[in-house]
């Protein structure tokens, strides 16, 4: 399962194929004690969870210090891969649920990531400035980008503006005609040859 990850990133260190590899079997496990992936959905956990949550890193590649705050992440989506994929940029990961969040905290100690901070906590509880927001279908993005605003960084620090990345499917026209001059949209299909890409996408609004 591993070779769906190293398919498209073909440069990882030994450290991170083996912190992807140990995904699976630990995801698994906590998933039969609190349900953060759907059951029937498990056995797709690289494709549906992890290479998703990887289109990020092929739209933008974080620079070291950069701080990043994923929002509703769940069991760890997409903040993980993101932070095997980037050991040297730092990853705030939150979710109002906590069980939700001990998995990915337990998960996060086990595969020895020490670049993030999962924290039991509602978007509009964080007080924190990031470099970027990263997300996966939490909610309309008109609403997500009432709630992240304030927690958007003035220094700009990487090769594209701070703002707003979000990871969604079907028509969005309504959920980014706010944002229409300045959204960015791109398709999933663009990085990833599978079927299941099909009209998803990577949604980047710009905070200035």
């Amino acid at each position: 399962m591993i070779e769906l990850i190293t398919k498209y990133f073909p440069h990882l260190t030994v450290r991170q194929q083996e912190q992807f590899a140990a995904l699976y079997d630990l995801y698994v496990d906590w998933n039969s004690k609190i349900n953060v992936i759907s059951r029937k959905d498990i056995d797709n956990l690289y494709l549906h969870h992890v290479l998703h949550s990887l289109a990020i890193a092929k739209f933008i590649g974080f620079k070291p210090d950069t701080n990043i705050l994923d929002f509703g992440t769940g069991g760890g989506f997409p903040g993980i891969p993101l932070a095997i994929m980037f050991p040297e940029a730092n990853f705030k990961m939150i979710d109002g649920t906590g069980k939700k969040i001990k998995v990915a905290t337990e998960i996060s100690t086990a595969i020895g990531l020490e670049n993030v901070l999962p924290q039991h906590l509602r978007g509009e509880q964080e007080k924190g400035k990031f470099d970027f927001i990263v997300s996966r279908a939490v909610m309309p993005l008109p609403d997500l980008m009432r709630i992240v605003r304030k927690n958007i960084a003035k220094d700009q620090h990487n090769a594209i503006a701070n703002g707003v990345i979000v990871l969604k499917g079907g028509n969005l026209d309504q959920e980014t005609s706010p944002y229409r001059k300045i959204v960015e949209q791109r398709e999933l299909t663009e990085w990833f040859t599978e079927e299941w890409f099909k009209e998803k996408y990577l949604v980047y609004v710009p905070v200035g």
